[in-house]
């Protein structure tokens, strides 16, 4: 009989083991899966929530079309090589395009580094207009860009508003939303932020 209770002890204590073991499994197989998802992040693959965000089949070089800032001076996309760019096309007449406004600024905000928004008003506002515009519609964080001949429909084919176009850091559009979509949700903000870090 001693030995049988001897036994007990030594029978719990051989279990620990084990279960640590089986935790630590457990553990590393968590750890793994998170490792594969994030380097699964990719451009080609964005979040369902970004249903909109097509990935186009041959990425070109966004066309050097110039567009203005609230001071005159004239910009074009390439001044912003090395970042991820969300390029958005809109219009103060466009509903859609007021309601996303918002949610481009704070999807600009939560991504600070390596990432940027450019938002085009290709209406026929001046540029003050449409700083004053973005201020009343809660998206003073993006810059007052305006394009008042219509150059940058033409030169990306733009056809009805609110267009966005995903340029890589090397200047290729690779990606074209024909719509709006929810720009600021969490999973949204966590694709833009992937990229951001693994920009080349």
């Amino acid at each position: 009989r001693p030995p049988h209770i001897l036994l007990v002890p030594m029978t719990e204590y051989l279990k620990r083991p084990l279960a640590l073991a089986a935790l630590a499994v457990v553990l590393i197989a968590v750890a793994a899966v998170l490792y594969v998802n994030r380097a699964s992040v990719h451009a080609d693959n964005p979040p369902t929530v970004l249903s909109a965000l097509t990935p186009v089949a041959k990425p070109e070089a966004a066309p050097a079309v110039a567009f203005t800032d609230a001071a005159g001076k004239p910009h074009t996309i390439g001044e912003f090589k090395g970042k991820y760019v969300l390029l958005n096309l809109w219009a103060t007449w466009c509903g859609p395009c007021v309601k996303e406004l918002p949610q481009l600024a704070n999807l600009k905000g939560a991504v600070p580094d390596g990432f940027t928004v450019v938002a085009v008003n290709v209406g026929r506002s001046t540029e003050a207009e449409t700083k004053g515009f973005l201020a009343a519609h809660s998206a003073s964080a993006l810059a007052a860009y305006t394009d008042h001949n219509l150059a940058m429909m033409r030169a990306f084919h733009v056809y009805g508003l609110p267009v966005s176009l995903l340029i890589d850091p090397k200047g290729h559009v690779i990606a074209r939303a024909d719509g709006p979509a929810p720009w600021d949700a969490p999973t949204a903000v966590d694709y833009f932020k992937a990229l951001a870090r693994e920009r080349s």
